[in-house]
Parts: C-alpha cells; sequence; structure tokens
C-alpha cells in the first residue's frame, strides 16, 4: 500500500518495537496539524539484558550427536507482544468508528509484524503506509515529512 497525505480527521499510528503515537490531523492537505491521542511505551531492553542461560542443547537421535538449539529472540518476542496489544487498541477505536482512514508509520519490520496483527475491520481503514521510523521526531517533523515523505 503506498502513501497519501492524510485528510483531515484521519489517525496516524507512528510506532516501532517498543513506542507508539496514535496521532489524528487537525489540519487540511494544506496545513497537516498532527494531535497526539494516545501514546504507548513498553520497555524493551536487548535479548542479551534479557537472557541469563546459554542456549540448549539436544542429541541427534542418529549418531548421538549434540547439537546447539537456537536462543530465544527475546527482545522481538517482546516487540511483537507490544505490536499485537497495539493493534488491538487500533481495533477498539476502529470498530467505536472513532478512526475513518488510519495511516500506518513504522520501521520495515516493525510494519510488517503490524500488518498481520490487524483485524479485518482495521485493515479495510488503513489509507496509507510508510516504512520509515519517525516515532522519535518530534510533531513538527513529522508534519513536514508526511507532505514531502522521500525526506526520510
Amino acid at each position: 500500500m503506498s502513501h497519501h497525505v492524510p485528510d483531515h480527521g484521519d489517525w496516524i499510528a507512528v510506532c516501532d518495537g517498543a513506542t507508539a503515537l496514535l496521532l489524528e490531523n487537525r489540519g487540511d492537505h494544506g496545513a497537516i496539524h498532527l494531535v497526539t491521542r494516545e501514546i504507548f511505551k513498553q520497555d524493551n531492553p536487548l535479548t542479551h539484558e534479557q537472557g541469563t542461560s546459554p542456549p540448549g542443547r539436544t542429541n541427534s537421535a542418529h549418531g548421538g550427536r549434540r547439537a546447539a538449539m537456537e536462543g530465544s529472540d527475546y527482545h522481538l518476542q517482546a516487540e511483537e507482544a507490544f505490536l499485537h496489544r497495539f493493534a488491538a487498541s487500533l481495533d477498539a477505536h476502529v470498530r467505536s468508528k472513532q478512526i475513518p482512514a488510519l495511516h500506518l508509520i513504522a520501521p520495515p519490520r516493525a510494519l510488517g509484524i503490524l500488518r498481520k496483527q490487524l483485524s479485518d475491520a482495521t485493515r479495510e481503514v488503513v489509507a496509507g503506509e510508510l516504512a520509515h521510523d519517525y516515532v522519535k521526531l518530534p510533531l513538527d517533523e513529522i508534519e513536514r515529512r508526511l507532505i514531502a515523505p522521500d525526506r526520510g
């Protein structure tokens, strides 16, 4: 799905794996004015800070060889859980008719995870997507980049 400039009343979900901003455009095409509706945050330390045990080992059924098992990526699991909760919140807003149109902005990996978590009702109101990391930008910079998305 491509990007287009949000209309008056459209909502914009700007997120990564640990922070999400739910914004509403109270301006128009010529003058976007974003207002924060909700902020979602999650503390998500790096995987090596979360796991304390080394990956396990397994014995092969043939020949008695031992092999290392893949370690868990706790950081990715936490991102997926966070984006799942955020998608549920978006769905609640869509079902209560608060969101007429939704624009998604997230880094590529987070955008892919979020897409999978969206309900059919929420997918129907998605008007555009940008695969960029804008979550740490001030609102005025997000507004500028929504008008000219190639800047970032």
